[in-house]
């Protein structure tokens, strides 16, 4: 409460297993109080999003753009987060994301009680009763032309229902998807937390299965989605509620964007490592390995199919699956 009150730049990084609704709205209150930044960690293992849930800002994945996210903190307080570093070690960048002579002040572990905590910090600040700063509701307009990660954004957001939960393994196009989702119909966003992929699928199948009365929506990149693609017969058999969104770039364009981080070969892959991070020769067709495993599935490669597949399938029950052709980010 002392650091809160201290007058100096504070900012409190919540983590833990989720951040929910209620939550946020706590941590926005106690922001509010004493005039405090408030953020997510950079994957929130479960975040509550969308129209009425709390303004939360979330540390950016590049290491040096959460560096300068957070250069002119004083306090860091830490509620169910670690520490920041960054996701990978880079040459000439520091792996401590908080500025030198910033107090790191861990008030909470990721399996103490965060709801008991942020009470009582609600009570000793006087915040109870303090208007939490929410997301509006903004549906965006239907995007046309072409097909992009960005328009494909545009358009879930569009038609994103009410109390879904999505599931997100889309990698380098979630780095556009997230921000554009942020003023939706309210919703409960699962993060991969780590480096390993092929989690999206089965988590999705287990979102359904624990909430079947919500819709699960699966942003998945094409690379991840190989990796536990047999979940896809999982959703068949058990008529799963999932809409799978493939976003096919044919590449595992995460990893060329961390090798041209690494500045190794001036940031460019040579012939054999550059056709490791192809996915082609031959190009996987994710229509038909889902028709293959009994899930209803189509190819999107304009705005405009987008927009109709995905409206269709958010009015539909069970698994579907759509083939999103997009360029890459990079």
């Amino acid at each position: 409460v002392a650091k809160l009150k201290s007058g100096k730049n504070c900012m409190i990084l919540i983590g833990g297993r989720e951040v929910d609704s209620q939550r946020g709205l706590m941590l926005s209150r106690i922001g509010k109080a004493c005039g405090s930044r408030v953020s997510t960690d950079v994957f929130p293992a479960r975040v509550a999003r969308g129209a009425g849930t709390a303004v939360l800002d979330r540390l950016p994945y590049l290491a040096e753009l959460a560096i300068d996210h957070i250069k002119d903190v004083d306090h860091l307080i830490l509620i169910g987060a670690p520490a920041p570093v960054s996701f990978f070690a880079y040459p000439n960048v520091p792996s401590a994301i908080a500025p030198q002579g910033c107090d790191e002040f861990v008030l909470a572990g990721p399996d103490d009680d965060i709801d008991q905590v942020l009470e009582a910090l609600l009570e000793k600040l006087d915040a109870i009763n303090v208007e939490p700063d929410v997301q509006p509701l903004t549906i965006p307009d239907l995007p046309s032309g072409a097909l992009d990660v960005n328009s494909a954004a545009l358009t879930i957001a569009h038609f994103l229902p009410e109390n879904a939960i999505v599931v997100d393994e889309s990698i380098t196009s979630g780095m556009s998807i997230f921000p554009l989702t942020t003023t939706a119909q309210p919703h409960d966003w699962l993060n991969l937390t780590g480096g390993a992929i092929g989690w999206g699928l089965p988590a999705s199948v287990g979102a359904a299965i624990a909430c079947p009365q919500r819709k699960v929506i699966s942003l998945e990149g094409d690379g991840s989605a190989m990796y536990t693609i047999q979940s896809l017969w999982t959703m068949a058999r058990e008529n799963l509620d999932i809409t799978v969104v493939i976003f096919n770039n044919r590449k595992y364009s995460v990893l060329e964007m961390e090798f041209a981080r690494t500045g190794a070969r001036g940031g460019t892959p040579g012939p054999k490592a550059a056709s490791t991070l192809a996915i082609g020769g031959p190009d996987m067709d994710f229509v038909a390995l889902a028709t293959g495993m009994g899930v209803q599935a189509t190819r999107a490669t304009t705005a405009e199919e987008f927009n109709s597949q995905f409206e269709q399938a958010m009015q539909a029950k069970g698994p579907r699956l759509i083939d999103a052709m997009v360029p890459t980010l990079f």
